[in-house]
């Protein structure tokens, strides 16, 4: 057997092995189909809004020479925007005030609009630099 087929039913068999402490920890929840609701909702949005947006996005940016810039914005935007939905959706008011007091909706807000100045002031220094090596600034 080689490296390469023995690495793969090893990592396969620790999936198994993890998907089986999942299904377990799943049914020793007081009310599993809580689990299960929350894991459809998460499978919907994934796969029916987050995974074509990505897809759209991508084609859209695909012919674009300097594609690198937007497309690392976009993933620092997405990843912020993911830490702080759950913060931003939780249900009702916090139980201690303390836990979470800041308006993390506008500070979320303030954080995006820095990723685009920043993103905006560096493709204005890519497109300069370009422009004045006198290439197309195809640099992907």
């Amino acid at each position: 057997m080689r490296t390469v087929s023995a690495a793969r039913y090893a990592v396969g068999g620790v999936g198994l092995l993890l998907i089986g402490l999942g299904v377990w920890l799943v049914a020793e929840q007081p009310d599993p189909v809580d689990v299960f609701v929350w894991w459809a909702g998460a499978l919907v949005l994934h796969d029916g809004i987050i995974a074509p947006l990505v897809l759209a996005v991508g084609l859209l940016l695909a012919g674009r020479p300097g594609r690198g810039l937007p497309r690392g914005a976009l993933i620092v935007a997405a990843s912020v925007t993911l830490v702080t939905l759950p913060l931003l959706l939780r249900p009702g008011a916090a139980a201690n005030p303390s836990a979470l007091p800041l308006p993390y909706g506008r500070n979320l807000l303030i954080v995006l609009v820095c990723v685009a100045v920043v993103t905006g002031a560096a493709e204005l220094v890519r497109r300069r630099r370009a422009r004045s090596q006198g290439d197309d600034g195809a640099d992907g």
